[in-house]
């Protein structure tokens, strides 16, 4: 899914200093992998999620997401590629004021040309899988923090995206919103989708299968969660194709 080779990110702030943000970064994660990335602030986190998701390029080395090496993509293909393979969860939700939750999540679907009736099915379905069926019609000011998170999360899963990126996901919430937004993760982990995960919080990256920990812009520690990974193994055979976070 993602192949990352030899990724460098410098910033030239001034002609006379360059700040490298990531260095010389080798990567590669697998479809229907769960990937936790740590580091404290400053450690290139940030940086390497802006480039998984397209919204910044290296300024070395190469990036192939899902056998596309998006450096050969222009501005317009690289949207496409965002709105369609790309699911993004923010720890601010970006969700638009005044505006239900069915047409926050129904937002995406307007860039792919499909019917109002379409969307608002397709919408309707993803906040159904993450246990927000009863809150179509309720605006963000309605809504709790996790209440909104799991819309957020909602909007992320409604193009069926190939993988689903979130920054800091639980850092506005209390610990038992957390926990649910965390289960929603699980499930979305169990229906065998692909996700990477930025957080400084131990107890999130621990329910990740795979822990990646970054440094001054370099990789540290990739280490895997044995324990995940088998309880996620044997949820997934239990729940087939159309298990949680299955989107109709």
């Amino acid at each position: 899914m993602i192949d990352i080779r030899r990724v460098w990110r410098t910033y030239s702030p001034t002609p006379d200093l360059q700040v490298h943000a990531l260095r010389d970064v080798s990567l590669r994660v697998e479809r229907g992998e769960h990937v936790a990335i740590i580091g404290s602030s400053g450690s290139g986190k940030s940086t390497l999620m802006h480039i998984l998701g397209c919204l910044d390029a290296p300024s070395q080395g190469r990036y192939q997401l899902d056998g596309v090496d998006v450096a050969t993509l222009d501005d317009d293909a690289l949207a496409l590629l965002r709105n369609r393979r790309i699911g993004f969860v923010f720890q601010a939700f970006n969700l638009i004021p005044r505006t239900s939750a069915l047409d926050n999540v129904a937002l995406p679907l307007a860039y792919a040309g499909l019917s109002r009736t379409e969307r608002h099915r397709r919408a309707a379905g993803a906040l159904r899988a993450v246990g927000m069926g009863a809150r179509l019609d309720h605006t963000p000011a309605e809504l709790s923090g996790g209440q909104q998170q799991r819309v957020a999360v909602a909007r992320a899963i409604v193009t069926d995206p190939a993988l689903v990126l979130a920054d800091e996901p639980t850092g506005n919430l209390d610990s038992r919103t957390t926990e649910e937004v965390l289960q929603i993760f699980d499930h979305l982990r169990e229906a065998g989708r692909t996700i990477v995960l930025i957080t400084h919080e131990d107890e999130v990256a621990g329910r990740a299968k795979r822990v990646i920990e970054l440094a001054d812009g370099e990789i540290r520690v990739d280490r895997r969660n044995e324990e995940v990974e088998k309880v996620a193994a044997g949820h997934l055979a239990e729940a087939g194709p159309d298990g949680p976070g299955a989107v109709a």
